[in-house]
C-alpha cells in the first residue's frame, strides 16, 4: 500500500462537508485493519453516501477481516444497498460469519444516528444533511456512543441477509 493511502492520524474534533465525512470512514477502515481492531460498529439510516462501494474500502475490509472479528451494521433499511456499495454486498457474502446485520425501526430518518465506532475512536455525524461530524479518540464520547449503539441494537431485528434462500 502506498504511503499516501494511509493516514496519518484518524480526525479529531469538528469537521465538515461530504468529502471529509468519506475520507474519515476510509481512515477508520484503514486503521482498524493495521491496528487489528477486533470489533466496528457502524451505523446510519440507509448507508447511502458511505463511501463502501469503492475498491480501496472494500481493499480496507479485507485486509481487516479474520476469524474472531466482529462487524456490526445498523441501519433502517437496506434496499438501495445492492445497488449504491456492490463490493461491500460482496465483502458482506463472504465474511458473512463475523457480520451483523439489524434493522432498525421506528425512528425517522433524520433523527437516526449516524456512527462509526470503533475501540479507539468514533466518528457521529452530527447533521448528515450538511456532513458535520465529531471524530474523538475520548473514553467518555466512545462509551456513550457505545450505549446509544447498544440501544439501537436492542431495538433492531435480523436484516440485510447474506444470501435469499427460496424455493
Amino acid at each position: 500500500m502506498s504511503n499516501e493511502a494511509l493516514p496519518t492520524a484518524l480526525p479529531q474534533g469538528r469537521l465538515q462537508g461530504r468529502t471529509a465525512f468519506q475520507q474519515a470512514v476510509r481512515d477508520a477502515l484503514l486503521t482498524a485493519g493495521r491496528e487489528g481492531w477486533r470489533e466496528i460498529i457502524v451505523c446510519d439510516a440507509s448507508f447511502a453516501d458511505w463511501p463502501l462501494g469503492e475498491r480501496a474500502v472494500a481493499k480496507a475490509l479485507q485486509d481487516w477481516s479474520r476469524s474472531g472479528r466482529r462487524f456490526v451494521m445498523l441501519a433502517m433499511g437496506y434496499e438501495g444497498l445492492p445497488r449504491w456499495h456492490a463490493r461491500f454486498v460482496i465483502w458482506r457474502q463472504t465474511w458473512d460469519h463475523i457480520i451483523e446485520c439489524r434493522t432498525c425501526r421506528g425512528s425517522d430518518a433524520s433523527s437516526f444516528p449516524s456512527v462509526f465506532w470503533g475501540p479507539s475512536w468514533v466518528m457521529q455525524r452530527v447533521d448528515t444533511k450538511q456532513d458535520v461530524l465529531l471524530c474523538d479518540h475520548q473514553a467518555a464520547r466512545r462509551v456513550a456512543l457505545r450505549q446509544l449503539l447498544d440501544e439501537c441494537h436492542r431495538d433492531s431485528s435480523p436484516g440485510f441477509p447474506a444470501s435469499v434462500l427460496g424455493l
